[in-house]
């Protein structure tokens, strides 16, 4: 009696042991070939990722002289940005997010008005190895995220006057716009490492030139004579420009004169130069006022962008996703 017993309380313990590993192998989820990451049991595919790289060899030159470590890094960025947008599309969907097929329509239409023929729109769509019912699906996609992050984040935030005006107070060297001066120039020019037999001939004949312009020679026909620098041809006008935009000895000599002065011989690594001051506009801090919506703008651009990734951060804590790209291998979430 105690063996029937012991039998009978054998079966079920391995009938129930197997049905364990049945449901065990039932979770399993057998992903297509090429998957290289996975949202919540969604496939991510290589075809994917080769996608993404088409599309930033296509916007970035370069892209064929970077190194092996480089490339692996971008694919890196690339799979992280699918992943991304597959949790915040599989969101969008949780909240019953829809986008008008009219409005993917519009957009698409939108598009190939960029270009001049529809074959370079097709061309285009070749090299990013996409199909049109592709890139529909990427834009309907896309849309749908935008919806989400409109309605969970941007549509939570809020700058008042008191954000632009600390923010105006804390920065006011960025709405600071530097002196200018409007300067003409007679240049003789001086190669770099040039003998000095030479240098002693430029200064010779900047020397000549000077000795025209204080007998009242007119600066500006002196330097479409003599002038070995483009702007002579314009009677040496060199336009408006701050500090830092020229050569350290000829910025302190053009903004040490008056208006209408004329400076002694300058040297720089150009050569030597006679320079003639014109109108000088001082600094001009823009008024609070005159940005205030430009700047609530920004900060809100700012502030949206913290708060997208803080967002999603969330929502990948809560999301189970896997990675299989060895370059890319990362602690995956949810688990």
């Amino acid at each position: 009696m105690r063996i029937v017993q012991g039998k009978w309380f054998y079966i079920p313990v391995v009938i129930m042991a197997l049905l364990a590993m049945q449901a065990c192998k039932k979770e399993e989820i057998k992903y297509p070939e090429g998957t290289i990451a996975a949202v919540n049991g969604e496939a991510i595919t290589q075809k994917e990722l080769d996608m993404e790289l088409s599309m930033v060899r296509q916007q970035f030159d370069g892209m064929d002289q970077l190194d092996d470590e480089q490339l692996a890094k971008i694919k890196e960025d690339l799979l992280e940005s699918l992943v991304s947008r597959k949790v915040f599309y599989q969101e969008s969907q949780k909240k019953g997010i829809e986008v008008d097929e009219a409005t993917i329509d519009e957009r698409l239409a939108n598009m190939k008005k960029q270009f001049p023929k529809e074959d370079d729109f097709k061309n285009m769509l070749e090299k990013m190895n996409l199909t049109e019912d592709a890139l529909k699906s990427q834009l309907r996609k896309g849309m749908a995220i935008q919806k989400l992050i409109d309605r969970e984040v941007v549509s939570n935030l809020k700058i008042s006057d008191k954000d632009t005006k600390d923010y105006y107070d804390g920065h006011m060297d960025l709405f600071k716009q530097p002196g200018k001066i409007q300067a003409s120039h007679i240049l003789v020019k001086v190669e770099p490492g040039a003998d000095e037999s030479v240098k002693v001939e430029a200064l010779k004949k900047i020397k000549k030139i000077q000795k025209e312009v204080k007998a009242g020679g007119d600066f500006a026909e002196l330097a479409k004579k003599y002038s070995d620098c483009p702007s002579g041809a314009k009677g040496g006008d060199l336009g408006y420009f701050g500090r830092g935009q020229m050569v350290k000895p000829f910025e302190e000599a053009a903004f040490s004169l008056n208006p209408g002065e004329i400076s002694d011989i300058t040297e720089t690594d150009f050569g030597y130069h006679l320079i003639k001051a014109g109108d000088k506009k001082p600094e001009v801090i823009t008024d609070y006022k005159d940005i205030k919506e430009k700047l609530a703008q920004y900060l809100k651009q700012m502030k949206t962008e913290e708060e997208v990734k803080k967002y999603i951060e969330s929502l990948e804590k809560k999301a189970k996703i896997e990675r299989f790209l060895p370059e890319a291998k990362k602690q995956d979430s949810a688990e």
